[in-house]
Order: C-alpha cells, then structure tokens, then sequence
C-alpha cells in the first residue's frame, strides 16, 4: 500500500534530518570537484604532479572557504590518492618508490589540511562578525522602537510586536508581570507558554528547548524579574539574548515612570486647578461681600426716615447676592465640566428667550453702556439645556462689558447661517493680541489684562466653550488689536421631525 506523497516526504524528513542530508550533498560536490580536476589534468591537460598539486589546493581552499573544514579535509584525503594514483610514478597504481614523492605527499596533505583550517576559521570569525553586527543592528532597532512606543498602547504589547518584526520571530511572548497579562506577537501560537513564563518571571529562571526552538528568559530591572520572554525560531547568543532582555526591561520600565509622571501630572494640575480656583474665588467673593456688608449695615444703623436710601441699600444687596450666586454657579459647572459629568437636560427653545434671559440677569452691568440687540425673525428653534447655554451667552457679554471702555458699543446679533442659529457678541473695544487668541479659552488664563484690576475667575470662556461643545456646536473668536473682538456660537437647528 502506497504512502501519500507528503506522508513520505515526511518519513523521509524524520529518518533524515535536513542537516545530515545537506552535508552529505556537500562531501559529494567535493568528491565530485576533485574527479572532475582529475579527469581534466589526467586526460585532457596533461600535466605534472606539481600542477596537479596546486590545482588540488586551490580546489580545497575553495571549498574550505565556501563550505567549511569537514568537506576541505575529505577532499585533502582524497585528492591525495588522485595525486598518487594518476600523476606520481609509477602511474595508475598507489605504489611510491621515490622517497622526494613520500614526502610530497606528505607535505601536500598538511598544506591542504592546514590551509582548509586557517581558511575555515577566517571565514568562521567573519561570519561571527556579520553576525554581531547584525545582532547590534537589531537590538539598535529595538531600542529605537521602545523610544517611540505609543503611550495609549500598552508597552508590553508594542514590544513583543517589534521583537517579533525586527527578529523575525514566528512567535514571541512577553508577560509583564506588574500589570499579569501576557503580550503575544508573530505569526505562530507557543502552547502551554503562560506557566513557564510565570516561573521565569517568579523565580528568574532560563528554559530552553532546542527540539522546538524556545528559549524563555527573565527580564531583570536591578536584579529583580519584572517579567519573562519567551522566543521561538532566532536562536542568539547568550550575551546578546541578555542585551535583548534588558531592553525589554527597560522599555518597561520607561512605561512604569511615564505613567507615575502621568499621574504626578495630573495630582499636580488637579492641586493647581484647585488653589488657583479657591483663590480666584475667594477674591471674587470680597467684593459682592464687602457690599453686601456695608448695605446691610446702613440699613440697620439708619433710622427709616427715608425709604428711598433704603430701597437703594437693599437694591445693592440683591445684585452683589445675584453676583455671589452667579460665581458660585461658574465654580459649580467648572467642577462639573472638568470631572466629565456635565448633564444637559435639552428641551426645545427659541434663541431670543435664551438672549433676553440674559439680558434680563445682566441689566445692572450693562447699565448706561451702548447695547443693540438684533435678533432675526424667524429663527429655528434649537434644542439645549437652557440653563447651561444662558450661561455661555452670559459668558461672552460678561468678556464684551469687563475687557471694553464703557464707551464702547456691544452688539448681540442671532441669525441662521446653514441649518445653525449663530450668535455672535461683537464689540468695538481694543482687541485682543495675536499671541493671546490662541489661548483664550484656557481655564484661568487673562491675556494682557492678567495684571488689571478687571475681576473675574478666569473660567468663563473655558466654561462656554465646553457647554457649546456639549452641545456638538462651535464657538469661535475673531479680532485684532484696535479693531475689537467678536465671540460667536454656532448651535445646529432643531430638526423638523424631532420638533414634531
């Protein structure tokens, strides 16, 4: 009964290893060099025992460069029969009557031998040089590539990816044992490597499976295992396997200290966030309070003869309360936005409701200040949480009325420009700076006015801008210095099928 073909080829393989069946090609093409210089010295070039000696040397140099020691030393032997048999008196037999050809021969055989190994061993340290250069190339190549991992990717997982690609593994695994999980790359599966891994990295062990091609090795960070690698298919040195598991663990390392800065960072501006809003509003906070004493007071020292002052006292009092519940509105939604839990409660609303409301809350502060007001008619209704958009128009009114002569005219215009409602808040005031635009919406930052006497937190554009991007609008700014400015918000209309 008949074998499938690759049923025997397979036989073929295990009753013959690839190793043994390339050295015996090998012996034979040298065998075969050495019959083929025969012939043409014997038969077609007559020549002398001499010729045919050098011809033979060369032959085996050759070979000794090409191939290696073993084949070099096979042909040595046998060229010296070929040299004896066909070329030394008496010719056509092994018989030497000349003692000079004994030690010919005897010469020829330890030139050819020695030759093959210097020439062998020439080659061997060139190879070994190619290879470490090579090795250094690769582990350049990596250490470049952990320089440049992504920090949203998980370390581990890049570097197991660069081994393989850079090696060329068919499979790498790399367990990094900090965070336990086991990063796999290559094209290729390593079964039942996630307990061996866990040893090396528990115990600082080194496994190695020649039959398979595994190699599982520790990765030391000052002595102590941060984690194991395990390689199938590019067996490496020692020394050059340690340089390869040292990177790893400092790749991992690297990762480990980015993301201890990351969370120092963040405890830092979160700190920073905190006392510089803390002492944004208690300064805030002493002016309205300061009035709001100082009325109250006089109320209650004046006897009531004159219910006008008294009327004007209370009147303070109401509109610095106003502004003490305004600043703790700001701090509340700042706290909000930046701990990501804004919650809009949207319901459908008409632009003009929104800028009256506005206009309404901020009639003493736009007292005897030029303000017009051009709203077209018709608009769309949009759909927002009212609360939350009156206090982004506040925003930009409060910026035109605080950073603007009272000289100056503010202009509110809402028009529907492309299925959006835009409001824009424009005034003729100085401008702002070009270095200043670009960071005008950052929580906390002044621009040119960070040393007036102007008050303000700081948080207002910084809070209308995230209320309006809550509500997948834009807001923009244009201005240059000596012209004024002009914020505009851009919200998308309600649709006509969710209006119904």
């Amino acid at each position: 009964m008949d074998l499938p073909i690759h049923l025997k080829h397979d036989a073929v393989a295990r009753r013959f290893p690839y190793g043994a069946v390339l050295t015996a090609v090998r012996l034979l093409s040298a065998l075969g060099l050495v019959s083929v210089i025969t012939f043409i010295l014997s038969r077609l070039i007559p020549v002398n025992a001499l010729t045919a000696g050098f011809s033979y040397l060369i032959a085996i140099l050759v070979l000794a460069t090409v191939w290696g020691i073993l084949e070099a030393t096979v042909a040595s032997l046998v060229a010296v029969a070929c040299l004896n048999f066909f070329f030394m008196p008496p010719v056509g037999t092994f018989t030497i009557t000349d003692p000079q050809n004994w030690v010919a021969i005897v010469a020829f055989l330890t030139t050819a031998i020695v030759a093959s190994q210097l020439s062998s061993h020439a080659k061997q340290r060139a190879q070994e040089a190619e290879d470490r250069q090579l090795e250094m190339e690769r582990l350049y190549a990596l250490s470049r590539a952990i320089l440049l991992t992504d920090p949203a990717q998980p370390a581990a997982k890049q570097i197991a990816y660069q081994i393989a690609q850079i090696f060329g593994c068919p499979s790498v695994a790399l367990y990094d044992r900090v965070s336990g999980e086991t990063h796999c790359a290559g094209p290729e599966d390593m079964p039942a490597i996630e307990e061996k891994l866990q040893e090396a990295a528990l115990q600082g062990t080194f496994y190695s499976d020649e039959t398979g091609g595994t190699t599982v090795t520790a990765v030391r960070l000052g002595g102590q295992p941060v984690g194991a690698l395990a390689m199938r298919g590019a067996p490496m040195p020692d020394t050059a396997l340690q340089a390869l598991a040292n990177l790893v663990a400092i790749g991992l390392e690297r990762e480990r200290g980015r993301e201890a800065a990351s969370r120092a960072e963040a405890a830092r501006q979160s700190q920073e966030l905190k006392s510089t809003l803390l002492d944004a509003i208690a300064h805030e906070f002493k002016t309205p309070l300061t009035s709001i004493k100082a009325a109250a007071s006089a109320v209650l020292s004046t006897p009531r003869e004159r219910p006008q002052d008294e009327r004007e006292l209370l009147t303070v009092v109401d509109e610095e309360a106003e502004r003490l519940a305004q600043l703790v509105t700001e701090a509340t939604h700042m706290a909000r936005i930046e701990a990501g839990e804004i919650r809009l409660n949207k319901e459908p609303c008409p632009i003009e409701t929104l800028v009256g409301r506005v206009l309404e809350k901020r009639k003493s502060l736009a007292e005897g200040r030029s303000l017009d007001v051009h709203i077209s008619g018709g608009l769309p209704l949009i759909e927002v949480d009212p609360e939350l958009m009156e206090l982004a128009i506040s925003q930009l009114l409060d910026n035109a009325l605080k950073y603007t002569p009272s000289s100056c005219r503010i202009e509110i215009v809402a028009e529907n420009i492309d299925d959006h409602v835009l409001v824009r808040v424009r005034d003729d005031g100085p401008g702002i700076p070009e270095k200043d635009q670009a960071r005008i919406f950052e929580k906390f930052y002044r621009g040119r006015n960070a040393h007036s006497p102007i008050t303000g937190t700081g948080m207002g554009l910084a809070i209308a801008r995230d209320i309006v991007r809550a509500h997948r609008g834009d807001i923009s700014l244009k201005s240059s210095p000596g012209h004024g400015a002009e914020f505009s918000i851009s919200l998308p209309v309600l649709r006509k099928d969710r209006a119904a």
